[in-house]
């Protein structure tokens, strides 16, 4: 675990929330590490941006000053990015054939679900300004958990629509989402049956740092629209156990249950087995915890780019993309569904977006 000081024009932007003046950042790898770092917010106080990947790794940033403002403008413009130039770490036929593994791993009794996932990446000039990406995709594209955070090393622009963990005081609050169509009349059997199972795996996840029976579902399979699709999403609540704090929080709920599958151990071993490549924040958790209020709201990592070097020195933008895979799955259906939830970002990103003035 590494502890690093203020750096280049560091921020983070949260729902009409800007943070500034960087004080440090922890990054903690593992899960002791990770559980020392989280431990460490209960005893240190402020206010935090937090990007926890799906991998394990969690960088934690605190900032001096928090208040309520816009986005600020980027002195720079978004180049647009052509739609050819993307790769993808699984591309159609391997995809299809990941999508038919799962299935015959539920079959032979394995796993019930599985979420497979692909992650896009280009190259991008050092000195694009994903803040000017970020203005845009706030615009185009707005989102109930959207984000911004710029730290040492890596940029995320996050305009996702699914909660991972709010917390006020001991009440922890989780909203999965399962089931994606283009319009709410052609979500199918199959998109009740995931969430459900979902519903079931964080029920399961709370339960385990949570007073025992005060968990519920206050919210079971509601369609909510958003840029070009239609989800459902349930939410899932309880209070958490006296003497229960962060790190067991995160370990109970690490990674999302709405990205993994059922059981997620189960899950985890499909994955790893089938995706080639890492998903970082994708499928991670993006967000902020105020150590002070006791008050925190994180995102599921999803519909989520992000920036970081290579060993080359140059940078890599990337973008995940993926969906559920259960016994009735259709694999070609599941890659459209890959399609449809990258399209709508894929877009702003593809246009040139012209510089603000005013920072």
């Amino acid at each position: 675990m590494t502890a690093t000081s203020s750096a280049r024009a560091a921020l983070a932007w949260f729902g009409g929330r800007l943070a500034r003046q960087l004080v440090e950042v922890v990054d903690a790898h593992g899960p002791d590490e990770v559980a020392s770092a989280l431990a460490r917010l209960e005893r240190t106080g402020g206010w935090w941006a937090v990007v926890g990947e799906f991998e394990g790794r969690v960088r934690l940033a605190r900032f001096a000053t928090v208040r309520e403002a816009p986005l600020p403008p980027s002195p720079r413009g978004w180049p647009g990015l052509h739609p050819a130039g993307w790769t993808t770490s699984l591309q159609h036929e391997q995809y299809l054939a990941a999508c038919e593994e799962v299935r015959d791993r539920i079959g032979c009794g394995e796993v019930y679900q599985v979420n497979v996932c692909r992650v896009l990446s280009r190259r991008i000039d050092p000195d694009a300004d994903l803040l000017a990406l970020a203005a845009a995709v706030q615009r185009d594209n707005p989102a109930p958990y959207a984000g911004y955070v710029r730290l040492p090393g890596l940029e995320v622009v996050c305009a996702s629509p699914e909660l991972f963990l709010e917390r006020a005081g001991r009440r922890v609050r989780t909203g999965p989402i399962k089931g994606t169509a283009t319009e709410a009349s052609r979500l199918l059997p199959k998109d009740v049956d995931e969430n459900v199972m979902i519903v079931d795996l964080a029920r399961n996840d709370l339960s385990t740092v949570c007073e025992p029976g005060s968990v519920e579902v206050p919210a079971l399979l509601a369609a909510e629209a958003h840029p070009g699709l239609v989800h459902l999403v349930s939410r899932v609540e309880g209070e958490l156990r006296a003497g229960s704090g962060w790190p067991d929080l995160w370990a109970a709920t690490m990674p999302p249950a709405s990205v993994t599958g059922a059981p997620k151990s189960s899950a985890l071993r499909a994955i790893t087995d089938l995706e080639r490549s890492a998903r970082g924040p994708y499928c991670g958790a993006v967000g902020w915890i105020d150590a002070d209020a006791g008050t925190a709201r994180l995102a599921v990592g999803i519909r989520t780019f992000w920036a970081d070097g290579d060993p080359a020195g140059e940078r890599v933008l990337r973008f995940g993309t993926g969906a559920g895979v259960t016994w009735g799955s259709d694999p070609q259906g599941e890659w459209d569904e890959t399609e449809l939830k990258a399209a709508t970002l894929l877009a702003v990103a593809a246009r040139p977006h012209g510089a603000r003035r005013g920072l």
